[in-house]
């Protein structure tokens, strides 16, 4: 579109100076950027058209005053809420005004109701991509709107006319009465600028539509399978029709980085909006520069990869993996962010540390080499640095020297090692094996390094994890081919066995039978331990943050049933995300929004927790956020409080306190260690000179 040409109807207006007027008269946002018009493309709908820009004006007044300068520059309006409508109504070739994001307040309520009966609501398969479906779709639509009509029935209903019934209305209302619409319609806006084409005048039904004969999208080379979606990036991009549940304010987990910036780009549905819009499918596509897009790029760089949509969207889309896809081909073959290097290699970075952890430490948590290490690891300056622990899990488990448990024995199950559990929190690990070894299974750990790829697959190094997981299938062979149960306590990592390894390796046998054997360490307890088992009783409340990958993926049906027969009061929050996420809170530039996502359900509740309940939370994320996050509570492993609860009666004040973690380096090792490094680099430099 030039800039002399902002309807593609041929009107001529400055673009430039419509951009500059807005943004100098109107209180609020204003964006003719790629990204935003992208995003804004369709609604609810099966229509798309690609907006001049959009205006969020912050009052009332702010979007009249849009308004009115549109109409001096001869710009079409569209006033948009939600953008949930299913005629087609939210979508157009003009300036939109979203409303949704600060002129929320409800100001007076009419009341409105309707008989259900006769309202039918579908979602039929046209096959609007041919031009046999098309025709199909509309002569559907023509026939129904006959039979409708010729029952004395409306074709107006819920969600608005639009463009999917605008050419129908004369079949119910007649010439004479539409003609009366268009004559009222010109008395206020002459120049049919307020959302041409939709009711007076409208486009044809079958016109505009998202899809139809003429898209013709790419159709790129993906790393993940889709096997859910017939193999095909383009499938899975398509499972957004546009319902908006990805809006919502509370319950559930979608859409942690919706609710914390109220931004349609940042919302699940305008992510996918945005993807569709990179396919390149119509002539007038928003994103030209398909994967290298920086529009994409900045809308997917909030996603907390939470997986929420995954489970909480009703067509299922399945952001986390788009995103890693989209970072793959993004930075294939250049530079990534510091942070992927710093955070993506984690696991790396953690067997290093065995080195000398206590070193490690001081060094991350030192006054002047914190700092300076944060800004060249692309982290955010206000986290600290997890403790890495004296000991590793494995560590632990390698010095009690007992015989391995044959694989094939029943009473054998595979405790797997994730490097949260392994580097930060062993005590996890060895709680679980107490528990294990208590409910008579014969507990066995992999003693040769092990990982499930995730903190590569989060940030897109997708080739690194595929490697890593089959070098862990390798070591995991045996027990596969045995059959043997493999526990997971990281339910991140354990998602990981579940999801994103079967995407990523479909067609791998191995990674298919992991899928099937791989079990929760309640799944374990609650289906599998033995008759005359019981888990020890801790009688008292609990506060439980079940963590998002376990909320979409494992679920926690399991988990609940053992809190039960633990005699467990447990209070399971609905109060979505912990912000934290993985790497994400952890990158620079991410930690408003994951501290804003924290305070609007989790960190209040844990602050609200009685002193004498338990706060759980299985998730090395959500125990971090609510640690850091000013709760003056720490959270424990499910694994660790029925460890705890063997020992007998837990503390009636702050019960965690008995949980062992990794203590911070001292303040005295951390200064040490800040007035070391100028010397041992001095002594470095004077080295280099003599050889010199």
């Amino acid at each position: 579109m030039t800039p002399g040409d902002m309807s593609g109807t041929g009107d001529t207006t400055d673009r430039a100076a419509l951009i500059a007027a807005l943004r100098a008269e109107v209180n609020g946002e204003i964006r003719f950027d790629a990204g935003s018009r992208g995003a804004y493309a369709t609604d609810g709908s099966n229509y798309r058209q690609v907006p001049l820009g959009v205006v969020v004006p912050r009052t009332v007044e702010a979007g009249a005053r849009a308004v009115s300068v549109c109409a001096r520059f001869a710009a079409p309006v569209l006033s948009r809420g939600g953008g949930t409508s299913l005629a087609g109504q939210c979508t157009n070739t003009a300036v939109v005004i979203d409303w949704s994001k600060y002129c929320t307040d409800l100001i007076t309520v009419d009341l409105y109701g309707h008989f259900g009966q006769g309202c039918v609501h579908t979602r039929i398969p046209f096959g609007l991509r041919t031009a046999e479906g098309v025709a199909d779709f509309r002569r559907f639509l023509e026939r129904a709107a006959d039979l409708v009509t010729s029952y004395g029935g409306s074709l107006s209903g819920e969600h608005g006319d639009g463009q999917a019934r605008g050419e129908l209305l004369t079949r119910m209302f007649g010439e004479r009465l539409v003609g009366a619409f268009g004559e009222l319609k010109a008395l206020f806006d002459p120049d049919d600028r307020m959302n041409p084409g939709k009711i007076v005048r409208p486009q044809p039904v079958d016109g505009q539509l998202r899809l139809g004969a003429d898209w013709r999208p790419d159709t790129p080379a993906t790393r993940f399978g889709f096997p859910d979606d017939e193999h095909s990036f383009t499938r899975a991009v398509l499972r957004c029709v546009g319902i908006g549940n990805c809006r919502s304010h509370s319950g559930g987990v979608m859409c942690p980085s919706y609710r914390a910036t109220r931004e349609e780009e940042h919302s699940t549905r305008g992510r996918a909006r945005l993807l569709f819009e990179m396919l390149n499918g119509h002539a007038d596509s928003a994103i030209r520069d398909g994967w290298r897009s920086t529009a994409v790029r900045d809308a997917l760089d909030l996603c907390l990869a939470c997986k929420g949509c995954k489970s909480d969207c009703p067509t299922g889309v399945d952001m986390a993996t788009l995103k890693a896809e989209f970072l793959s081909h993004h930075y294939e073959g250049r530079p990534r962010p510091a942070a992927h290097y710093a955070l993506g290699w984690l696991p790396l970075w953690a067997r290093l540390s065995r080195l000398a952890p206590s070193l490690v430490n001081s060094a991350l948590h030192a006054p002047g080499p914190a700092r300076a290490g944060k800004l060249l690891a692309g982290v955010d300056g206000s986290r600290a640095a997890p403790v890495f622990a004296e000991e590793s899990f494995v560590q632990w488990w390698r010095a009690r020297a007992d015989e391995p448990p044959d694989p094939a024995d029943p009473r054998t199950v595979l405790l797997w090692p994730d490097t949260f559990t392994t580097y930060f929190h062993p005590a996890i690990g060895r709680s679980a094996v107490r528990v294990l070894a208590d409910a008579g299974f014969r507990v066995a750990v992999p003693t040769r390094p092990v990982c499930c790829g995730l903190t590569w697959i989060s940030t897109g190094q997708l080739d690194t994890a595929k490697r890593v997981l089959c070098r862990t299938l390798d070591v995991l062979a045996p027990y596969l081919e045995a059959g043997t149960p493999v526990i997971g306590l990281e339910p991140s990592c354990t998602a990981v066995f579940r999801s994103d390894a079967p995407e990523l390796l479909p067609d791998n046998q191995d990674v298919q039978r992991l899928a099937g054997q791989v079990r929760t360490f309640a799944e374990q307890l609650v289906h599998h331990a033995p008759d005359d088992w019981r888990p020890p009783a801790l009688a008292r409340q609990a506060l439980v943050q079940t963590h998002c990958h376990q909320h979409a993926v494992l679920k926690d049906d399991a988990d609940r049933a053992l809190m039960r027969r633990a005699h467990l009061d447990a209070d399971v929050l609905d109060e979505g995300c912990c912000g934290l996420a993985g790497n994400f809170g952890f990158e620079r530039g991410h930690h408003d929004v994951s501290m804003t996502v924290a305070e609007q359900g989790v960190l209040p509740a844990v602050r609200g927790a009685a002193p004498d309940s338990l706060v759980l939370a299985d998730g090395f994320s959500c125990r971090t956020q609510i640690e850091e996050g000013g709760t003056g509570r720490r959270a424990l492993h499910l694994a660790e409080a029925l460890a705890l609860a063997l020992d007998g009666n837990l503390p009636s004040d702050h019960p965690e306190r008995l949980a062992d973690r990794p203590s911070p380096p001292s303040r005295a090792a951390r200064w040490a260690t800040t007035a070391a490094l100028p010397l041992g680099a001095a002594l470095a430099l004077r080295l280099l000179r003599r050889r010199a």
